[in-house]
């Protein structure tokens, strides 16, 4: 089983409209699709996290032909979500990809990221079907493979850089809310759920939280 790093790039003057919204918005500093419901054929329903200024983000989409609503879960955060209904024919690049995947019996990595006018993701499956559907690539769109490897791998899966023991601290902070915020935890709660020293806990989690970040980046073009 593969896994490959792709980037999507409409050619000038082709990009769908609302792809110009999530991807090349002077509001939008980037924009991630976090889950998706295509059951429907005729329409989509789409989350989005958006980091930058949603308002604006939702009044561009909003004008965008096809785009039936948009409910944000903020707007004076850094970060809000959005919740978008939409026709289909006016997501031509996310659903075409989509399809041409399922088609192939591909998985799609979440988030699919959107920035400086290109998506990026992660897809997993067998070789055959990956080149098949880079292949199938809608027309206009250049679809550059940055990375090919055997899944899962660190890039793929950040969580398989981490020991037991910063796996077992991240996963006590999440429970925890200890990065909830305002923050429900400290590293003492932390420390306490794993039955160690504060300053362990907090050795754990730093060491844990510089794995994720590194990959994290990585993983999407930061420091390539």
């Amino acid at each position: 089983m593969k896994h490959l790093r792709v980037t999507s790039r409409p050619e000038p003057g082709r990009a769908p409209a609302f792809f110009r919204v999530l991807a090349d918005s002077d509001h939008v500093a980037e924009a991630r699709a976090v889950d998706w419901n295509m059951a429907a054929p005729e329409r989509t329903t789409l989350l989005y996290a958006v980091d930058g200024d949603p308002v604006p983000f939702r009044e561009a989409a909003l004008d965008t032909s096809g785009i039936e609503s948009v409910a944000l879960s903020a707007v004076d955060a850094p970060t809000s979500h959005a919740l978008v209904r939409a026709e289909t024919a006016a997501i031509p690049l996310f659903s075409a990809i989509a399809e041409a995947m399922a088609r192939a019996g591909l998985v799609v990595r979440k988030p699919v990221v959107y920035r400086d006018g290109t998506a990026r993701a992660h897809v997993v499956g067998d070789p055959a079907p990956l080149q098949a559907a880079l292949d199938a690539a809608p027309p206009g769109v250049d679809v550059r493979v940055d990375e090919i490897g055997t899944y899962p791998c660190p890039r793929a899966d950040p969580a398989t850089e981490l020991s037991e023991r910063q796996r077992a601290a991240v996963e006590a902070a999440l429970e925890l809310g200890y990065y909830d915020r305002p923050r429900g935890a400290t590293h003492e709660d932390v420390a306490d759920a794993l039955d160690c020293a504060p300053a362990t806990a907090s050795d754990h989690l730093q060491k844990a939280e510089a794995k994720l970040v590194r990959a994290g980046m990585g993983a999407f073009g930061h420091g390539d």
